[in-house]
């Protein structure tokens, strides 16, 4: 063989990719990753782990985009391959599938943009994300995958629904309850014969977990759609377009997810999540505990709630949102005596300062209108209120600092202990009353704690004792009462777009909505010629909704019979929102075939049921991005808790254990004209950056086409093999932690499995070099020490320092004479996590036969964990000026004098003050 040649037997790409399409064909005849169910078709009794403790681990599913992955795509699918490889060598039976998160804007954008159907596209994405996957040696389920879009889950997805929408949340057991039992309250009661049939649907329907709502929403006419807050950035955009999103009344279907709020945020506790994922969810739910309090205003009655009710004799003003009901009915029809100009905004009556000043407020983001430093604007109502606690006649103003869709619309101003109320109130010249003693020194609104001041009855009180005091007087007086509020608003559930599920309702000559009978479920979305909402002006908030659903008549227009007779309906012609199907999807992997139930109770229980009291339940491990913390994650946990109430489920919340992987960025170049160039083409010298004999400059950020720095793993397979991409990317750093991406890095990873390779195989023959000869005392102890570490690190996802720890080994056997099958069976096990592939061929070459899937992880042996000897560091004065290496039994007075024996020409016979042993550890002298 020439010099030039390769050894026929090296591991290169090629072979690697040789041996991993032949590994994947295996695992796929065989079935090698499937999960035994405890009962149903899934069951099977005669698998290795049949009976075995059982593991749910999960990622967050992907939406399949067109453009298909990226290298950052699957470092959290790689994580959680290497840990449930892991735990199934370990003795666990492992649950890891993987669906498809399909419905949604994308797919449906680019069918108004083509004109192909989206479900084609859908389906073309589904299968490429499969190859993708499939080609990093992924082991899932693959019996228990399904796409959202799939009409035998969203039929599912439907049935869930319609338990929502037949429920009622009942707060003196603080759980959903059948609608029926509501229903048997009512029918119990004697005002119940007197409605009509339409009244008494009225009146269920206000109550439903699930209702229709004439109320604010989010408009994005760029989108043709209504959005969730949750969908809305900051600054009054779609998070998806970044289109401009409007304030507009429209009716729509909501889910009364703020019945949940108590149990939302105090369930976090039973969870293993990160703290600031417990902490987001807790400040979007937005928990507060105050009273509500009701200002009289002429024949209207105005409730706020505040959370300080000890401060309200300092209440020297109201604010009403702009929006608020109650602005039209309060306003007189002219200013009254005493109103000062400042007030007026210099308009001839209260009707035209409000149509004005309603106007510029709706023309800014929610954003904008509560930014803190901002100048306070606002317009007097012509409204007097009377503060409850002193009978004072104080103004009402509108401003647009305060919402509608918070708390109730409307606040007590006490300036002197809010910034905002200090602010607007040297604007408008109100009075400003302090009801907390202040610090001498204060010079605007003292908003800490400290005994009550100016506050009659309440003076000297301090914070907890004056609330608690006040609120027993209002309930007394019947002035208001104790309460609780949340940030957290009704999830809006409708979306004016085609590509999501249909509603199973339909609607009669009432116009009130009616659910469909489990029978006629799945409702499928049907085929229409326009997938595109009516064209908007993206900057036009009066545009008005129009469905695609709504233009197929056909459908629309429906002849059932629901148990009265033949007779026509109308559908509902809105879908519901891409979030969904990703409600419940961690269910349906545990049946995923089952057409009678949405998930068998056998198989529930196993896979997710509590272990103990006080135990959620849920999935074991749920990996994916921080970014769902406030989205998927909280209506999913909402979803769940109500499958628990209604029995449907064992487990209270849906995922137990919540880890949030890191980003994989990568760097982006730009020429002189700023221009991106391809990233692949740049060359480093000297600290500087080329693209051919071009200076660029770099920056670092996301991967994207327009940035022109995408890496595929596509090409990574390729170019060194998908073990080599897996090892990479779990050995760059820590899996929570965001990292660059580095091409030229791969090849460390390819030479350290190049190194494990020759170790077994001999590159010009391809026979095993491997012998049955005893390891080394010496090498026996660093197996063993690698053996415990890398299964603590394994279990903890730690998978950048267990591979340090493999590489360790590998060094360790490297120069050895012969190669032990002592210490390489044991290293090819523990490699199997993250090169699969090649350690189940090196697997076959040390004589085994089939795959190593279910082989026993190695178990460190304790009497090689203890150490021969231990060196102790001499420190002087703090500095280390000599070592020490004694027997773990040596006692601390031998240590002593080994100690000082060593450091005795830096003492030079001075008598020590201190010796200090630190036992294991070092040895301090001071002199």
């Amino acid at each position: 063989m020439s010099e030039t040649e390769t050894p026929p037997f090296r591991y290169t790409a090629a072979l690697a990719g040789e041996i991993e399409l032949r590994w994947q064909a295996y695992w796929a005849e065989n079935g090698t990753f499937q999960a035994p169910n405890p009962v149903g078709e899934l069951a099977d009794p005669a698998h290795p782990r049949a009976g075995a403790p059982k593991l749910h681990v999960q990622d967050m599913f992907p939406y399949p985009s067109g453009a298909g992955l990226h290298v950052g795509h699957p470092l959290g699918y790689i994580g959680t391959d290497c840990y449930t490889r892991f735990q199934r060598m370990a003795g666990f039976n492992v649950l890891h599938p993987m669906g498809f998160d399909a419905f949604g804007l994308p797919a449906e954008q680019y069918a108004v943009q083509t004109g192909t159907h989206p479900a084609v596209t859908t389906a073309a994405n589904v299968e490429r994300y499969k190859h993708q996957l499939r080609r990093l040696g992924l082991a899932y389920d693959e019996r228990r995958s399904f796409s959202t879009t799939d009409p035998e889950y969203y039929r599912w997805t439907q049935w869930i629904f319609l338990q929502v929408f037949n429920s009622w949340f009942d707060p003196s057991v603080q759980k959903a309850r059948p609608i029926s039992e509501l229903i048997e309250k009512f029918e119990a009661t004697p005002e119940w014969a007197d409605l009509t049939p339409a009244q008494r649907r009225e009146q269920i329907d206000g109550h439903r977990l699930a209702y229709m709502s004439e109320a604010p929403v989010n408009w994005c006419p760029g989108l043709g759609t209504v959005l969730a807050n949750e969908e809305v950035t900051p600054d009054g955009r779609s998070e998806r377009g970044n289109f401009p999103v409007f304030k507009r009344s429209l009716k729509q279907w909501m889910m009364r997810i703020t019945t949940y709020g108590d149990r939302l945020v105090e369930d976090l506790d039973s969870l293993d999540w990160p703290e600031p994922v417990k902490l987001m969810q807790r400040n979007w739910i937005g928990r507060s505990r105050g009273a509500h309090v009701d200002f009289p205003a002429g024949s209207d009655k105005i409730t706020v709630f505040t959370t300080r009710p000890d401060t309200l004799f300092g209440a020297t003003y109201m604010v009403l949102a702009p929006e608020h009901e109650l602005v039209d009915s309060i306003a007189p029809g002219a200013w009254p005596n005493g109103t000062k100009d400042v007030w007026t905004g210099g308009y001839e009556s209260p009707a035209e300062a409000i149509t004005a000043y309603r106007a510029q407020a709706a023309a800014k983001t929610e954003e904008e209108r509560t930014a803190d430093g901002k100048v306070k604007t606002g317009v007097f109502t012509g409204a007097f209120a009377e503060n409850p606690v002193n009978g004072a006649r104080i103004p009402v103003f509108i401003a647009d600092y305060v919402l509608a869709g918070y708390g109730t619309g409307a606040i007590m101003a006490v300036p002197g202990q809010d910034e905002r109320d200090w602010a607007f109130a040297e604007v408008f010249q109100l009075p400003i009353i302090r009801t907390v003693e202040a610090p001498e020194d204060c010079e605007g609104a003292f908003t800490g704690d400290g005994p009550a001041i100016n506050s009659e009855w309440l003076d000297g009180k301090e914070v907890v004792e004056a609330k608690a005091a006040m609120i027993a007087w209002l309930e007394e007086n019947g002035k208001g009462s104790g309460a609780t509020t949340y940030r957290l608003r009704d999830w809006l559930f409708s979306r004016q777009r085609y590509w999501g599920e249909p509603f199973p309702i339909v609607y009669d000559e009432t116009g009130l909505p009616i659910a469909l009978p489990d029978s006629m479920l799945p409702v499928e979305l049907p085929d229409v010629d326009d997938f595109s909402p009516r064209t908007f002006d993206p900057e036009d908030a009066d545009t008005e909704p129009e469905t695609p659903l709504s233009r197929k008549k056909d459908w629309v227009q429906v002849e059932l019979d629901l148990g009265d007779g033949p007779k026509m309906y109308t559908r509902e012609t809105n879908t519901m929102p891409q979030w969904a199907g990703s409600c419940w999807y961690e269910l349906r992997y545990l049946d995923p075939h089952n057409a009678e139930k949405l998930v068998d109770p056998a198989n529930e229980a196993y896979w997710m049921g509590p272990r103990q009291p006080g135990d959620s339940g849920g999935v074991d491990l749920y990996v994916g991005g921080v970014e769902h913390a406030v989205l998927h994650l909280l209506y999913s946990r909402f979803w769940h808790k109500v499958l628990f109430d209604l029995g449907h489920v064992s487990s209270f919340e849906p995922f137990k254990k919540l880890f949030n992987q890191g980003y994989i960025q990568a760097y982006a170049y730009q020429d002189d004209r700023g221009f991106y160039v391809p990233a692949e083409e740049v060359v480093e010298r000297d600290g500087e950056y080329f693209h051919g004999s071009q200076k660029v400059t770099r920056s670092y950020g996301k991967m994207g086409k327009s940035l022109k720095n995408v890496v595929t793993p596509d090409e990574m397979c390729d170019q060194y093999g998908a073990d080599t991409f897996r090892v990479y990317e779990m050995a760059m750093g820590p899996l929570d932690v965001s990292r660059p991406w580095e091409t030229r890095a791969v090849v460390g990873s390819q030479r350290f499995l190049q190194r494990t390779w020759r170790l077994v195989v001999d590159e010009e023959t391809g026979a095993s070099r491997v012998s049955d000869a005893p390891l080394d005392v010496k090498s026996r102890k660093v197996l063993h020490k690698v053996i415990a570490g890398v299964r603590e690190d394994m279990a903890e996802l730690r998978f950048n320092t267990a591979i340090a720890k493999l590489i360790e080994l590998t060094n360790t056997l490297t120069p050895l004479p012969t190669v032990s099958r002592e210490a390489i069976e044991p290293l090819v096990l523990m490699l199997a996590p993250f090169a699969p592939h090649m350690a189940e061929e090196l697997w076959g070459k040390l004589g085994n036969s089939g795959t190593l899937a279910y082989a026993d992880f190695p178990v460190a042996d304790p009497a090689q964990l203890v150490a021969d000897s231990i060196t102790y560091p001499v420190q002087v004065n703090g500095k280390v000026r000599g070592r020490v290496e004694v027997s773990p039994e040596t006692d601390e007075a031998e240590v002593r004098a080994a100690a000082l024996e060593a450091v005795a020409e830096v003492i030079a016979g001075r008598e020590p003050k201190k010796v200090i042993v630190v036992k294991g550890r070092l040895v301090s002298v001071v002199i």
